[in-house]
């Protein structure tokens, strides 16, 4: 997709919205009297943060290879999605087309800004059968693809990105959220090839900061520019900003994090074998298991009781429960149950 066509497929809303801009946040100053916000002069927290999250991006950019410009922040990726469906999908009329299954707040965020939602079934393995995304992205409604790789909830990767981005005449948002568990490469190495393209990263999974909210997007300076026009001020919180910082200089935790996941990972796969109650456990890219069970409803029951939570996905995926990888005492308390059932 060439460059100057972004804007044909943004909302004319959009284009002509001017964005909130912090007078404080895009001026440098050395040592201010803040009068300007109505905020408490008092409290260890009572300056709005950096709306422009312009250090932590910088600090991205730097172990990312991309420009700060090409990054925007989000409160979690989910407010991420949420505004890509607002910047791009007029109401009532535009579509978004996503797998099936897949992360299902996709769907949910194009229901709340009214737009239909496609799907593309899966075949067995959970693969995009490629003849039927030709014919349905052939939709002239259809205004985003989201593709999650690693796919949740099925924990395997999806092969040939770029034939996804070369053709679908609109914005494909690539869900990273896994990708660290997979050993593959990251779409972000398509950046400058495909004005087209948005990879969502998150530090919920790998990172191990589900709590602090904290999620990224990665595309053109364009695309950036009207993600950052749409977002509300000051949407990441000053704590979670300083956190997300002060870890990316803890150049070890993540690998750290990693291993460790991995390793409880191959336990856990060594341990199914053999189990009565599964009949097969997906292969997976992912920190989650995706199991068919001989009886899902007292399986899943018999787990609640001993309250070991998970993700019942049957009946959309008959049968499965979704088991994410813990650390090796829940993992054994799970094996112990499974194996007694």
């Amino acid at each position: 997709m060439k460059n100057n066509s972004i804007n044909t497929l943004v909302r004319k809303n959009i284009l002509e919205l001017q964005p909130y801009v912090s007078f404080r946040d895009h001026n440098e100053f050395n040592a201010p009297v803040m009068l300007d916000a109505n905020e408490s002069p008092f409290g260890e927290c009572n300056r709005y943060p950096d709306s422009t999250q312009k250090t932590l991006r910088k600090r991205l950019a730097e172990l990312k290879n991309v420009s700060p410009s090409q990054i925007a922040i989000g409160n979690g990726s989910d407010e991420l999605i949420d505004l890509i469906i607002k910047i791009f999908c007029e109401p009532k009329k535009d579509a978004i087309l996503m797998m099936n299954p897949s992360f299902a707040m996709y769907g949910f965020y194009a229901a709340i800004n009214e737009n239909k939602v496609l799907k593309l079934d899966l075949d067995d393995n959970f693969e995009i059968i490629k003849n039927d995304f030709l014919e349905t992205a052939a939709d002239p409604s259809l205004k985003v693809f989201f593709l999650c790789s690693p796919n949740n909830p099925t924990g395997n990767s999806i092969d040939d990105i770029e034939f996804y981005l070369q053709n679908f005449n609109g914005i494909v948002v690539v869900d990273e959220a896994y990708i660290e568990f997979s050993g593959k490469k990251s779409s972000l190495e398509l950046l400058d090839q495909y004005s087209n393209l948005i990879v969502l990263q998150t530090f919920s999974k790998a990172w191990g900061f589900a709590g602090a909210r904290v999620g990224m997007a990665y595309a053109s300076s364009e695309i950036i520019g009207f993600i950052n026009t749409v977002k509300a001020p000051y949407n990441v919180n000053v704590l979670s900003q300083e956190l997300i910082i002060k870890t990316l200089n803890d150049e070890k935790r993540l690998q750290e994090n990693v291993s460790r996941i991995l390793e409880e990972r191959t336990w856990l796969q060594q341990q199914f074998e053999g189990i009565a109650c599964i009949s097969k456990v997906f292969s997976t890219d992912a920190n989650f298991f995706l199991i068919k069970m001989e009886n899902v409803d007292s399986v899943y029951t018999r787990m609640l009781e001993e309250e070991i939570l998970t993700s019942r996905r049957d009946p959309a995926i008959p049968g499965c429960i979704r088991i994410n990888v813990g650390n090796r005492e829940e993992n054994e308390k799970l094996i112990n149950l499974l194996k007694g059932i």
